[in-house]
């Protein structure tokens, strides 16, 4: 891990961001928490749905604006969090929150790729889950709430560290 915070530190994009003036670092970690509230935003509510709430709600209809989001939201955060670690990466050496976020972020990632190869997930557009189903959602649902409120809670603590 060493290795990686002292190349990413040592980068052009480091020194690009450091050297954008007083304002970069704020604006980016900025950027970074509307990236972060539009991705958990966005998993919660199809999370909730995939471990029992809103039945009533189709799974397509949750899942076609939620998912869309969740990616932007993904690629937002994860792009300015780059930004953000590259300016002082080698600080967070032995800070364990570091680690278990990005280990949190792999997880749920992992989680959708398990998820994208359910029968009832690529057939939502045409069908509701049976029940077995549904109990494959809701687990893969919690996992990733879990996931992803683990990644966001020790993304806040590192700065505590």
């Amino acid at each position: 891990m060493l290795s990686f915070l002292t190349w990413i530190e040592g980068s052009a994009l480091g020194a690009a961001v450091r050297g954008a003036g007083v304002w970069a670092y704020g604006v980016i970690n900025l950027v970074h928490i509307l990236g972060v509230a539009t991705l958990f935003g966005s998993v919660l509510v199809l999370d909730l749905r995939l471990v029992g709430l809103w039945r009533q709600v189709p799974l397509s209809l949750i899942a076609r604006p939620t998912v869309p989001l969740a990616a932007f939201g993904f690629c937002i955060a994860a792009s300015s969090g780059l930004c953000l670690l590259s300016t002082n990466a080698t600080d967070y050496v032995g800070n364990p929150f570091l680690l278990i976020k990005f280990a949190a972020i792999a997880f749920g990632l992992l989680n959708i790729a398990a998820l994208s190869r359910f029968d009832a997930w690529r057939q939502r557009e045409v069908r509701e889950p049976d029940t077995r189903e549904s109990s494959q959602l809701a687990v893969a649902g919690g996992v990733s709430l879990a996931s992803w409120l683990i990644a966001v809670s020790a993304g806040r603590l590192i700065g505590y560290w």
